[in-house]
């Protein structure tokens, strides 16, 4: 039942993602092409400079909880039941949607999106096995 409606749910979610991550929350072209290259330590600069608790949860916290269902995506691909193929094509897939904002100008290049992204969809392989350990895959 849950796999079924996993099915039908993760291409329109997976659309809305790419809608916010290039159009949606105000975004506006920027005039010149922007890359952050400094793992983690932009993220902590951006915590420290940060205006607001919120503002923090929405993009840190956000940049993870929105891509744990894609540590589902065994579901649907059987390939993907093994994190290190699903880690391999995710972090290839993100790293082409940043260079797409990148290129388009509508977002920034950040290699702490793709770290942050990345450890979402693990996040989702870990709640996966345990809802099929405790559940069972029968009944999932």
């Amino acid at each position: 039942m849950i796999k079924k409606l996993y099915k039908i749910i993760i291409v329109p979610y997976t659309l809305f993602l790419l809608y916010l991550m290039f159009l949606g929350m105000g975004r506006t072209q920027y005039e010149d092409n922007l890359l952050t290259l400094e793992p983690v330590l932009a993220t902590i600069n951006f915590i420290k400079g940060a205006a607001s608790l919120k503002e923090i949860i929405k993009i840190v916290i956000g940049n993870i909880v929105m891509f744990i269902p894609f540590g589902f995506l065994g579901w649907i691909f059987t390939r993907f039941n093994d994190l290190k193929t699903l880690l391999f094509v995710f972090i290839q897939a993100i790293t082409i949607v940043e260079g797409l904002q990148y290129f388009t100008r509508m977002g920034i290049f950040e290699v702490d999106d793709i770290i942050l992204n990345t450890f979402g969809v693990y996040l989702g392989f870990l709640i996966r096995n345990f809802v099929e350990k405790t559940f069972g895959k029968s009944v999932i």
